[in-house]
């Protein structure tokens, strides 16, 4: 409750020690898979890297540099205990202060962070980050069906967040059914991507996570 009612940013501070026993963390079987697609590589970047999940991956892929960036200062804090190699930074994902430096950038369980009026502003600061030929890895889903219980409870979700950031501020920033696939592709596109997904390959109950693979042109 105290996390839902502070910003974003602080609500993740509060929330960073316990982050890796609740839900929200993304799981293994679905970073495993993304591990597959993405193999070893030189530099990697982990876009809002929270405490750690992902980078953990990449700090056994990257060969040379592996960085992430996030803006609370509690998940980074995290992160660092566990990836102590680890280049770290304070910012903000919509602005990634990075330029042609990376081979691949990830981003798991943070898309939901990013408001639709804010996406292009997003995908463009990752596509500078990459060199050419980069890699933005990221895993999502399809728009479940109408009759699916779990399409309506998210719907629920975000009508109840809109409320909350419409009454009180600052605002707490997460909603659901965000870079769905294949409805991201003209998005990723627009910024210079080559797109193609795996799906299938995430070990259950997850096998009906999509991989996204953008590859700057």
């Amino acid at each position: 409750m105290a996390q839902a009612l502070a910003s974003t940013e602080r609500g993740y501070d509060l929330l960073a020690p316990k982050f890796d026993v609740t839900p929200f963390r993304t799981p293994e079987p679905v970073l495993d898979a993304m591990d597959v697609v993405i193999g070893p590589v030189g530099d990697a970047l982990d876009v809002c890297c929270g405490t750690g999940a992902a980078l953990r991956h990449l700090d056994r892929l990257a060969r040379d540099r592996v960085a992430g960036i996030d803006f609370s200062h509690g998940m980074l804090d995290e992160a660092r205990r566990h990836v102590p190699r680890a280049e770290l930074y304070h910012g903000d994902a919509r602005d990634l202060p990075f330029e042609r430096e990376f081979d691949v950038a990830t981003c798991v369980g943070a898309l939901g962070h990013v408001e639709p009026a804010d996406e292009d502003r997003f995908v463009g600061g990752i596509a500078r980050a990459l060199r050419p030929g980069g890699r933005f890895v990221f895993a999502t889903g399809r728009r479940p069906p109408p009759t699916s219980p779990w399409l309506w409870a998210a719907h629920g979700f975000n009508a109840v967040m809109r409320v909350r950031n419409a009454v009180r501020s600052p605002e707490f920033v997460m909603y659901y059914l965000t870079f769905l696939w294949p409805e991201v592709a003209p998005l990723l596109e627009r910024h210079g991507f080559a797109v193609e997904a795996a799906e299938g390959t995430c070990a259950r109950p997850f096998q009906r996570t999509v991989i996204v693979v953008a590859t700057k042109r």
